[in-house]
């Protein structure tokens, strides 16, 4: 079984590649998406959409937008654990935090988050000594804590109301709650595994000690209240009728986030919000699409305004002060390190 596993993954990755299948599927997942998404809108009435947008109350706004900044402040620590992991101690919060909110907020909209993520990451941290390897480094320990969270709040958040997932697995409820329990079962085996001793992973000059037991469970929690934040400026923008609660509202909120990201989309559009509004039908379609372009005016505009003119006023700083800018022989270090580190990650994926 084993043995036609792998050579199925050897074929795919030497006949096929897996960057030509990841394509194909972030294809298919928009097209789909667009489908569902026009079915769903064709109807639409845009004068109740522009009605549902004025008569959302301020303070539910106001609210949503705390929770957004709060979301946003938790991301900051995605970077922070990170450099921590991978024993940058001497970076500080305020770089770390800087590096963590412009890189998501660009790769939020921009798309393809780890590669425009990891290039702004790059382009911060190279002025702290960081090589290419070392951010990529970052970007996997940051990755692995949002998809830590996504596990477990899918994983909590299913099993309770497995029925909040049907609207897009179109699974019986059974089958939502064991799948739930194996994803839960499969987390808590990740935790035994690395709380056991020491794992590291990757080879040759790419390597990473994953955190051990405790620091993961740190990892996950920071992940939760991420996503747990995010999902509560969605609760506090969608209409109070029909009554749906907050956990419920996390499983087709992260669904829908995780469609968007597979689907590498800029901000998951069309793909987020096909799902959402596939997964809410007991909901007006104009007032939940209000909802929708609200928080993306929260969530995805406004910080990537914000990060735009925090870099653009960093590089005119750098401009302006020559003894900042990054040495040149070290760059050209870190240039080698990165065409050295380029063909291990074509190999290793």
């Amino acid at each position: 079984m084993f043995a036609r596993l792998r050579a199925l993954a050897r074929y795919l990755d030497e006949e096929i590649g897996w960057n030509r299948i990841g394509f194909a599927l972030s294809v298919t997942v928009i097209g789909i998406a667009l489908v569902v998404l026009y079915r769903t809108l064709q109807d639409i009435e845009v004068q109740e959409v522009v009605v549902a947008l004025r008569s959302t109350q301020l303070s539910s706004f106001l609210v949503a937008a705390l929770f957004v900044a709060a979301a946003y402040f938790t991301l900051t620590f995605y970077d922070l654990f990170a450099l921590r992991t991978i024993g940058k101690d001497k970076v500080p919060y305020r770089i770390a935090a800087f590096a963590g909110f412009t890189s998501y907020s660009v790769g939020h909209n921009v798309g393809a988050s780890v590669f425009t993520g990891g290039a702004v990451r790059y382009r911060i941290y190279s002025a702290w000594g960081l090589s290419a390897i070392d951010v990529a480094k970052v970007c996997f320990v940051a990755g692995l804590t949002f998809w830590l969270g996504n596990i477990a709040v899918l994983g909590l958040g299913i099993s309770y109301e497995p029925e909040a997932a049907s609207g897009l697995t179109y699974l019986p409820h059974w089958i939502n709650r064991a799948l739930a329990l194996i994803t839960l079962a499969a987390l808590t085996a990740y935790v035994a595994w690395v709380w056991v001793k020491p794992r590291d992973i990757g080879r040759n000059n790419w390597t990473v000690t994953l955190p051990r037991g405790p620091l993961t469970l740190v990892q996950i929690m920071i992940g939760i209240v991420d996503l747990g934040l995010c999902a509560g400026a969605m609760y506090m923008l969608i209409p109070a009728t029909p009554h749906i609660d907050l956990v419920a509202l996390a499983v087709v909120f992260v669904s829908a986030t995780l469609l968007g990201f597979a689907s590498h989309s800029p901000g998951g559009l069309g793909v987020f919000d096909a799902a959402m509004l596939l997964a809410l039908p007991q909901f007006d379609k104009e007032d939940l699409l209000a909802a929708l372009l609200l928080f993306r005016l929260l969530y995805y505009i406004t910080p990537f305004v914000l990060a735009l003119v925090m870099l653009g006023i960093r590089e005119l700083w750098i401009s302006m002060m020559p003894n900042l800018r990054p040495d040149p022989a070290k760059l050209h270090e870190v240039h080698e390190q990165a065409a050295a580190f380029q063909p291990q990650a074509r190999q290793k994926h």
